[in-house]
């Protein structure tokens, strides 16, 4: 599989099994082509993406979906490693938390998030807000992993299936 052909590789770092299960199946409706992985504290967050540990083998992720109250180290202080760290900080980092809280919003910005989320509390509404995560950010938004020769965005052909992947 060439690169263009390959998913695009979203990691979701999410401790709520719940939540888990519907970014799933709304990824599993998605037009595009997408693997989703699936972290659930911000410990193992910092090591899926430094490929550390048992993530050794991890895929670099073309977005990053990241929920703020997270265990053993919160989704702010992960933000803050990753828009530090040379080699991920130009990852799409996108906030995803059930906290409306006006500090919340403003330090997630402050660290550079690409964008920032209110969980809906219904089911029917969640499903909506990840399809439009999907139809922005990655039909839309040309993602960096452009420099490495692979088109994300608009300007790549839509792709039919979405796959999944369990860490």
């Amino acid at each position: 599989m060439s690169q263009a052909d390959r998913p695009v590789e979203i990691l979701l770092v999410e401790d709520n099994p719940g939540d888990v299960r519907l970014t799933r199946e709304a990824f599993k409706e998605a037009r595009l082509a997408s693997r989703l992985s699936v972290v659930s504290d911000g410990v193992e967050a910092l090591a899926f993406l430094r490929h550390q540990g048992k993530f050794t083998g991890a895929v670099k992720p073309d977005m990053i979906l990241l929920d703020l109250n997270l265990p053993k180290k919160s989704g702010l202080e992960v933000l803050a490693d990753l828009k530090r760290d040379n080699n991920l900080r130009r990852t799409p980092v996108v906030v995803l938390s059930t906290s409306c809280a006006e500090k919340d919003v403003r330090r997630s910005y402050e660290l550079h998030a690409n964008c920032y989320i209110s969980k809906p509390v219904d089911l029917e509404t969640f499903i909506r807000v990840v399809h439009s995560i999907e139809e922005f950010w990655l039909t839309r938004v040309a993602l960096p992993s452009v420099a490495d020769g692979v088109m994300r965005g608009s300007e790549q052909p839509r792709r039919k299936r979405a796959v999944e992947h369990d860490v």
